[in-house]
């Protein structure tokens, strides 16, 4: 299989997982798309190499980081978003989806390195050496990252204590 075959082939296989971390680090649909389309472009020309060196995932959720962070630094900022829209009644959500909006909106107020630690540490599940590797830092900062960003959750958030997540992991 060449390089451009191997490159469509990784898109359409990982897009959706890709999305879904881009999400969790924006905390919007567009946002998130633009993350991994400039990603996806940023890895397209060296795709052989990163082939070539191993574990073509590792290498595109690592530039998906630095991405995300760059996409901030420069001011990329997304528009404040309006949860319950004004003078409109909605339904009942579901239990799931109200502890999916209280999640995204306190990971939201986070920075983007500790949202992108946190995501890392316990959506993906990685261990804080790996988290150290993908984000090229060492290990005490993510380990200070992890705290601060989990006390200013509880300060900001004290809601997810109670939460129950276990419902929202069955459907991932």
């Amino acid at each position: 299989m060449d390089a451009e075959d191997s490159f469509a082939s990784y898109v359409r296989d990982r897009t959706a997982a890709l999305s879904r971390i881009a999400y969790l680090l924006t905390g919007d649909r567009h946002l998130a798309e633009d993350l991994v389309q400039e990603t996806l472009l940023g890895v397209v020309g060296r795709w052989r190499r990163i082939v070539a060196d191993g574990d073509p995932d590792a290498y595109v959720r690592r530039a998906l980081y630095h991405q995300h962070i760059s996409f901030w630094r420069r001011g990329r900022r997304r528009p404040s978003l309006v949860y319950e829209p004004a003078d409109r009644s909605i339904p009942d959500p579901t239990a799931t989806v109200a502890d999916g909006l209280t999640l995204r909106r306190a990971l939201a107020r986070l920075a983007p390195g500790q949202r992108a630690v946190l995501v890392l540490r316990f959506y993906e599940d990685r261990t804080e050496e790996e988290v150290a590797e993908l984000l090229g830092c060492r290990v005490g900062t993510v380990k200070s990252q992890t705290r601060d960003a989990l006390a200013r959750l509880r300060r900001m958030a004290p809601e997810l204590v109670e939460l129950d997540f276990s419902r929202a992991e069955a459907g991932r």
